[in-house]
């Protein structure tokens, strides 16, 4: 059995990073903070699903720490995820996508309008937000089950919503639970993190990272990784038009937040590698997990996959929960933590 946070509260002593790397706590006491945004005015922002709220960290000194949490929003329906877009501050509440005008962390809010509204909200509830290059808003939407057919057609799927025509679409399917989004910086294309399935055994199926066209499925219910057939359904022929993930990992490691590192502050070879936050399995029999991985690219192609920052997880007990990655104003990794409610910097310093 899994031990509580709490056995091992000095957690920075335990997290493993590559030489010359160094992890710090940037922001503490935050209730199970979720999906990070960084606002026009270079603010770290974050999602608290606990307490339904938004908030701005701001570091005006600038030394690594945050100042203070300010409240931008509350009164919010399990938000996990917050994006900016045009003078906007958008937000994926369980139930709904709702946004406010945005002019500044220190500045009085917008009153809080509902773009979206009567999301299924039952099974695997998050609802990730974000803006693609074409300006439109993504919203990823998890499965209602394990392994089912879906009587709504917008489970298991990322949707898109063009806020002008107000017009909600899906975008592509077969997707049990794409909680992570993020956009190539050089391609534009969406990439983004699936959550396979569970009770197939410790190493079944993989987890994916895949990258998303129009109109395409990939695969579940019927089917897992390369066109696998689940044993639940064992349908071979409706996997064959399916698309096989850009990078398999390990099962059950739970992969959510995932981002492209596009700064400077880490070595030449860190540049346009993604990083993944794995938040850990719960129904394993060997807990896996708990870490944040790196994806090596090559000329936009994955070629290869190692651990980044481990050490939330020592033998059986949980220090904590990685949930999202973010790259910062000055090319420092952010990386979330809603099980002990903390946002750590990760930096680079060079010792030649």
């Amino acid at each position: 059995m899994l031990v509580p946070v709490q056995a091992f509260p000095d957690v920075l002593d335990e997290i493993k990073l590559p030489e010359g790397f160094k992890i710090e706590e940037f922001a503490g006491s935050l209730d199970k903070p979720r999906f990070m945004a960084m606002s026009p005015d270079g603010v770290l922002f974050v999602s608290s699903m606990g307490n339904g709220e938004i908030r701005a960290l701001p570091d005006t000194d600038k030394d690594g720490t945050a100042d203070k949490a300010i409240t931008v929003m509350d009164g919010l329906n399990r938000p996990n995820s917050i994006a900016f877009h045009d003078g906007y501050l958008y937000v994926g509440e369980t139930d709904k996508v709702s946004r406010l005008k945005y002019d500044g962390y220190d500045k009085e809010p917008g009153k809080k309008e509902v773009l979206v509204s009567g999301l299924p909200n039952k099974g695997h509830f998050t609802k990730t937000v974000g803006f693609g290059p074409d300006g439109t808003l993504y919203v990823s939407m998890g499965s209602s089950c394990n392994v089912c057919v879906e009587k709504d057609d917008r489970r298991a799927t990322i949707l898109r919503y063009d806020p002008k025509e107000k017009d909600l679409e899906v975008f592509a399917s077969g997707l049990r639970n794409s909680v992570g989004m993020t956009w190539h910086p050089e391609t534009g294309e969406l990439w983004a993190t699936d959550n396979g399935r569970d009770w197939l055994g410790d190493n079944l199926p993989p987890e994916e990272v895949n990258v998303i066209k129009k109109g395409e499925n990939y695969g579940w219910p019927y089917c897992y990784g390369d066109k696998i057939p689940d044993p639940d359904f064992n349908e071979p022929e409706k996997c064959v038009n399916t698309v096989s993930p850009a990078v398999e990992m390990q099962a059950h490691s739970a992969p959510l937040g995932l981002t492209f590192y596009d700064a400077e502050m880490f070595p030449d070879e860190y540049e346009g590698d993604l990083f993944v936050a794995f938040h850990g399995s719960w129904n394993r029999s060997k807990p896996t997990g708990y870490k944040v991985v790196r994806i090596k690219m090559k000329n936009g192609k994955p070629e290869g996959i190692e651990d980044f920052a481990r050490g939330w997880l020592k033998g059986e007990k949980r220090l904590g929960r990685p949930v999202d990655v973010l790259v910062g104003s000055n090319g420092e990794l952010f990386v979330s933590d809603d099980m002990r409610g903390v946002i750590y910097r990760i930096t680079y310093e060079s010792k030649n």
